[in-house]
């Protein structure tokens, strides 16, 4: 799941995040831990222009701060950045922070990374706007290199390159998965050849059918012949019946009948589904993150 509090764009965020803080993003990610989510997720932008403030707010915590932070108070849940802009960095600060992250973590990250859509933030940190696909694609390449188990990694690319120059500490993990976000077609693209798994961003279900497919064209036609982890993200849920209104496109009922809902993802060949929960208060949350581990989640199996 996405984690609450840290970040807070009106389109999901629910109102007792305003004055929420770290004790609250702790016990959310204590609860997921305990009650066997796979992975808790932390986004990223650096800054919000004024004329995108309304909307998305100006609150997002930094993921590798908030995920090491979250590090230290979990022992099993995995760690994922949804989605790390690594075009806004060189690849070399990125890799320094996310290998940092995993070895402190003992080998928890998954690196969520996506193209970005902010130009006033690219403009700010002189990075590449127009050309942000490229050098997403670039990045991911460096990434791997960087991550991987030399101490001295080298590539050489069009925008990169480095050589001779050590990293330690080196990741926990022989390979750090690199998800990709995204759903147009170039991100589809760069996850069919380069990713390890596929996030996409906002597909309604009758979409992600077409969407996986065209995924595994394109996998195919590329050669890469590793298997991939094809996400989606659920409907917000509400497990039982709700006493306030938590909104009509909510999944909400009994334990089986919001398994059932749920089930219809796996049909279509999506191995992992990240929920978000209608919640007015950290207990209603926590409660219904448990509430869903222990009566939805045996349904799905």
């Amino acid at each position: 799941m996405q984690l609450p509090v840290q970040s807070q764009s009106t389109i999901y965020a629910e109102s007792w995040e305003a004055e929420a803080g770290p004790e609250d993003l702790a016990e959310v990610a204590r609860t997921a831990d305990r009650s066997g989510f796979a992975y808790v997720a932390s986004c990223d932008h650096v800054a919000i222009p004024r004329r995108l403030a309304d909307a998305m707010s100006t609150v997002w915590y930094d993921p590798v701060a908030t995920l090491s932070f979250l590090a230290g108070v979990t022992e099993r849940v995995l760690l994922l950045s949804h989605v790390a802009v690594v075009g806004l960095r060189h690849p070399l600060v990125s890799a320094k922070q996310y290998a940092t992250l995993d070895h402190l973590s003992g080998g928890r990250l998954v690196l969520g990374v996506g193209a970005g859509h902010v130009r006033e933030e690219f403009e700010a940190l002189g990075a590449d706007f127009a050309g942000r696909g490229g050098v997403l694609d670039e990045t991911i390449d460096a990434l791997r290199a960087a991550l991987g188990p030399d101490e001295y990694p080298e590539f050489a690319g069009e925008r990169y390159a480095f050589s001779g120059l050590g990293q330690r500490p080196r990741p926990a993990q022989a390979r750090v998965p690199v998800w990709v976000g995204g759903s147009s077609p170039a991100a589809v693209r760069r996850a069919a050849v380069r990713g390890d798994g596929w996030l996409p961003q906002g597909d309604p279900r009758d979409r992600l059918p077409a969407q996986i497919a065209r995924l595994k064209r394109l996998r195919a036609e590329a050669g890469v012949e590793a298997p991939i982890t094809v996400g989606a993200i659920t409907e917000p849920l509400y497990v039982g019946d709700a006493p306030w209104d938590v909104g009509r496109r909510t999944v909400t009922g009994k334990p089986e009948a919001i398994a059932e809902s749920l089930r219809a993802y796996g049909a279509m060949g999506v191995q992992q589904i990240q929920v978000r929960f209608r919640s007015r208060s950290r207990a209603e949350l926590t409660d219904q993150m448990a509430a869903f581990a222990s009566e939805v989640a045996p349904y799905l199996y």
